[in-house]
């Protein structure tokens, strides 16, 4: 710290008083002196002369012990500004004040390293803190916040230290709650409660006093746990519970009835055997592709809030797309064509969810089209994605991934029913083509995850097109 003095006669600073404190030193003697020469017992020319040699005196035992307490002053000062300990530039010669300067030094050097130990616990618990994985704040008597981890950052917004609880959150059930527990007039408070921003979410709030021990100003501790997920799983497994059963209870009336009939009436006919052990197997097979398309989509739709990080390339896909139904689209006749623009790069995403609509429409595309035609996978980059009127779309470039069959026209009333769970169009029933139904829904998730879009356009020139837009940059 620079510090600029005006200095005076002797080097002393201006306004030290040192004149002051000298007259001060020898007023005593001044009165003993002046007291003798009133009574003639010295010449007053002596008492003079012995006054100004006292003065002289006190003049010279004082400015060493002043110089030095200034500059005692001007380090301690320096010290408590910031400033480093360096008292090189001290001319000290009085043992009392290089005492003095030594316990500073010791002082400030104890200090300074509580409060750089202070400095790094609170660094280390603030860490130890923004790992846990449910939200935590501090705050003082009058509800603002002192402090917050990284969850609660996270969920409530990086800026909300030194806001109030009663701006953070929109629950009068929570506020009321909150205010008990500051009042004094409870220990602790939980309650569970909804919010609607940023999002709408349930939470379970655990509201505690601080011990009277505590030092600082909070007062209490806020630790929520979001019970959205939770919720959102228990309506997962009971969803899955209730279309299982409902769907899987007419192919095992079947398999219950072959059974019955091959174990009574068609027990020694092997034509009606081998007739009804096929069904009975078309039938497991049915269950089994059902199953596994349920708990697809329930995996789906548990990671709808998780977004996408992975970087994906589109054409690697495609190869290990047409590679893998090359097979089954021989067995119709049909030719798997794919088309790729040259400037198509990659995007981010999760890269198995991709695979899995890409390779489930081209199937659909094989099992519902034409034999002797060909199947078609076009990619190429296009500016936006189209706006959906049930599905929040990414703003931003985009691939569009057109899969093409040539089979028949698919009426309005069908293609406003398709990514319905469970629906199969008559016609195919009729043509005995097998299918869950739950295709085209776990594609409709997948877009909703990757904030991206899917049009299905069929005519009888062109045959039927499904086109999935997905976003070349992360999911904001």
């Amino acid at each position: 710290m620079h510090l600029k003095f005006k200095r005076s006669w002797l080097n002393i600073e201006k306004n030290n008083r040192f004149i002051d404190r000298v007259l001060i030193l020898s007023v005593p003697s001044a009165f003993v002196l002046g007291f003798l020469g009133v009574f003639n017992i010295i010449s007053p020319w002596l008492a003079v002369f012995s006054y100004a040699a006292i003065v002289s005196f006190n003049l010279v035992l004082l400015l060493p012990v002043t110089l030095e307490l200034q500059q005692l002053r001007r380090y301690v000062s320096s010290l408590a500004s910031g400033g480093d300990i360096n008292d090189s530039g001290m001319k000290l010669s009085e043992k009392e004040t290089q005492e003095i300067v030594q316990a500073v030094n010791a002082m400030h050097r104890f200090w300074a390293q509580k409060a750089d130990d202070l400095e790094a616990q609170s660094i280390s618990d603030a860490a130890v803190l923004d790992t846990l994985p449910d939200p935590i704040m501090m705050v003082d008597r009058s509800g603002n916040i002192l402090g917050a981890n990284l969850s609660s950052r996270n969920l409530l917004g990086n800026n909300i230290t030194d806001k109030n609880v009663e701006n953070i959150f929109d629950s009068n059930n929570f506020i009321e709650a909150a205010s008990r527990v500051l009042k004094k007039e409870s220990e602790s408070e939980n309650l569970i409660f909804y919010i609607q921003k940023p999002k709408q979410q349930k939470l379970y709030a655990h509201i505690k006093a601080l011990p009277w021990q505590s030092k600082g100003r909070a007062v209490a501790v806020i630790s929520l746990y979001d019970m959205t997920k939770s919720l959102r799983i228990e309506k997962m497994q009971s969803d899955f519970v209730a279309n299982a059963s409902h769907e899987l209870r007419t192919p095992l009336a079947i398999i219950s009835g072959f059974i019955e009939t091959l174990l009574t009436s068609a027990k020694d006919d092997p034509d009606a055997r081998e007739k009804f052990l096929k069904i009975m197997q078309d039938q497991t097979e049915y269950m089994s592709a059902l199953i596994e398309n349920l708990l697809s989509l329930s995996k789906i739709e548990l990671s709808q809030d998780e977004k996408p990080s992975e970087v994906v390339d589109i054409r690697k896909i495609i190869t290990e797309v047409k590679q893998a139904l090359d097979i089954k689209a021989q067995e119709r006749d049909i030719i798997i064509v794919p088309s790729i623009d040259d400037n198509v790069g990659k995007i981010v995403a999760d890269g198995h969810q991709v695979k899995q609509i890409i390779q489930n429409l081209t199937d659909n595309a094989i099992k519902y089209g034409l034999s002797k035609s060909n199947v078609s996978i076009k990619v190429q980059n296009v500016d936006a994605i189209p706006p959906s009127k049930s599905i929040a779309v990414a703003e931003g470039p985009a691939l569009a991934i057109s899969i093409n069959n040539k089979g028949p026209k698919i009426s309005p009333e069908n293609l406003a029913r398709l990514t319905e769970r469970f629906y199969r169009m008559q016609e195919h029933k009729d043509l005995n083509i097998k299918g869950t139904g739950l295709g085209l829904s776990i594609a409709k998730q997948i877009i909703i995850r990757h904030h991206g879009n899917i049009t299905v356009t069929s005519n009888n020139y062109s045959g039927t097109t499904f086109t999935i837009y997905l976003p070349k940059n992360p999911v904001a």
